[in-house]
């Protein structure tokens, strides 16, 4: 079982429906609207909590919550 992460959104793509945000050792995970409920209240700055999981490019974050 994964365990749940807190890290900061570092920068968001809103026209295009996904963001990155770093995690608490510093590895930028990216993230879809999808894995985000509150994706449309989300600023760079915002802490959250997520789950990693690896994506097919790279380290992505999933079930992005604001803290």
């Amino acid at each position: 079982m994964t365990e749940t992460l807190a890290g900061t959104v570092v920068r968001l793509i809103a026209e295009k429906g996904f963001g990155f945000l770093a995690g608490p050792d510093g590895t930028e995970y990216f993230f879809h609207r999808s894995a985000a409920r509150e994706f449309d209240r989300l600023n760079a700055g915002d802490v959250v909590t997520f789950l990693p999981s690896e994506g097919p490019k790279g380290p992505r974050a999933e079930q992005v919550q604001l803290k």
